[in-house]
């Protein structure tokens, strides 16, 4: 059964903390999955959250410390010693010892890697922080199984169960030349099938699926889709294997680019979470809202340009809202398809085959929702057919403006290296309420005349 948490078990480890019952709190913690432990020490006070922190063995805190919420995980660590957190360090995968690293400020980062006594784990803490946080190089783990392609049978299950201490879960073996170059994969099954004398040159599959330090994390997670892989090597400029990526790392860097993209689509420039300060949701959340208000201005200036129509067809602006909702729905249904198809990389075919098609699909839709219009409005709303027909061809004609708009927008974003998940939301929005207006009055200026 899964676990729940209780008001009641919160205040009972309160307790606990506030009578320094120790011996109590282990007890309940015990038999307890770190990422409940997380979920606890996130419903306490920052001060009991330290208290039971320090209080459990560091092999189990390390898991706990990578499953807070990233400011949680901040204020306990700025609650512990340099010494402290290294004891912790110690105990992560160098991956996620990077990135808690990484969180920290200069000088405590420096104290930190001072305060690690396996040198080799500080070693590798230390590469790791010089590649880019998105990149294969600063997803990677430097834990690995490795064996020489020139080593025998029987002394590689000697070296792999030695290396098989230091990794938490074995998903492939790699094969490397004396340069430590990636030459090929080892199956298990024909290491234990393969006769004792035997070389792992005989028995190693050669083709291997690999990235390098700098293959961005999205290729990456392409790749690993893409191949349905558990795990893939990474290897340096010169070839060198250098670390490994799992399918868990490459799950977790999917989760936050989608949080981060799906925050920018809805006009939120930072990441942000609800618990976060009024000043950071504010300082996310502004950027975008004033771009819509300098649009919305936009907008009544193009309406004052066409102030004529009040006077002889005022029946017009009570279709504005239609006009412009209509603009900003197709907008950001079109961008959504074509950030799906960047995203998974199924975006192909020429920029003018895409162009025929997105007019095709507009013009469909357009004409199906004109003519649901023109009948609504001639029966319902009593409108003349030239008043109508003007409504219809004006909304044909912004679905297809809008629909243009959020396809190519976020293509040449993504041709020019910006992340085209700013396309969405507010922008395409507002740019297409003003190209909407502008379209619906000047063709009821051409039809209607005023």
């Amino acid at each position: 059964m899964q676990f729940q948490i209780s008001r009641e078990f919160i205040e009972k480890i309160e307790n606990l903390v506030e009578d320094k019952n120790n011996k109590e709190l282990l007890v309940q913690f015990e038999n307890m999955h770190h990422a409940d432990i997380a979920e606890i020490l996130e419903e306490l006070s920052l001060d009991d959250a330290t208290y039971v922190i320090k209080l459990l063995e560091s092999d189990k805190t390390a898991e706990v410390l990578m499953e807070l919420d990233e400011e949680d995980r901040e204020k306990v660590l700025n609650n512990l010693s340099a010494k402290e957190i290294a004891e912790e360090i110690e105990e992560m995968d160098t991956d996620d010892a990077a990135d808690i690293v990484g969180e920290l400020s200069p000088e405590i980062k420096e104290m930190v890697i001072a305060n690690i006594e396996d040198e080799q784990h500080a070693d590798d803490i230390v590469d790791l922080l010089r590649y880019d946080e998105n990149s294969a190089g600063g997803l990677m783990a430097k834990e690995l199984v490795k064996v020489n392609e020139n080593w025998s049978v029987t002394g590689c299950m000697s070296e792999m169960r030695d290396q098989a201490e230091n990794v938490t879960r074995v998903h492939s073996i790699y094969v490397v030349d004396n340069k430590n170059r990636l030459k090929g994969r080892l199956s298990l099954k024909d290491l234990i099938t393969a006769p004792s004398t035997a070389q792992i040159s005989d028995v190693y599959i050669n083709k291997v699926d690999y990235v390098s330090v700098d293959t961005k994390g999205e290729e990456v997670a392409r790749i690993m889709q893409k191949y349905d892989l558990e795990a893939i090597p990474v290897v340096n400029e010169m070839g060198k294997l250098v670390g490994r990526i799992t399918v868990d790392d490459i799950l977790d860097f999917i989760r936050e680019e989608a949080e981060k993209d799906y925050q920018m689509a809805a006009g939120i420039s930072e990441d942000v979470e609800a618990d976060s300060s009024i000043w950071q949701l504010t300082r996310a959340r502004l950027p975008w809202l004033i771009l819509a208000l300098l649009g919305g201005f936009i907008s009544v200036n193009v309406l004052e340009t066409f102030d004529g129509a009040m006077e002889k067809h005022g029946a017009l602006f009570f279709f504005v809202p239609l006009i412009a909702a209509m603009a900003g729905n197709v907008g950001v249904q079109s961008s959504a398809i074509v950030l799906q198809g960047l995203a998974n990389n199924s975006l192909r075919g020429s920029l003018l085959n895409r162009l025929v098609k997105e007019v095709l699909l507009s013009l469909l839709n357009g004409f199906v929702l004109a003519l649901l219009l023109v009948l609504g409005g001639v029966f319902l709303l009593n409108l003349d057919f030239d008043f109508g027909l003007t409504v219809a061809i004006s909304l044909i004609s912004v679905i297809i403006t809008a629909s243009l708009i959020g396809t190519f927008v976020p293509i040449i974003l993504d041709k020019q290296g910006i992340d085209p998940a700013m396309a969405t939301g507010p922008f395409i929005t507002t740019s297409n309420d003003i190209c909407g207006i502008l379209i619906y009055f000047s063709i009821a200026k051409l039809i209607l005349g005023f």
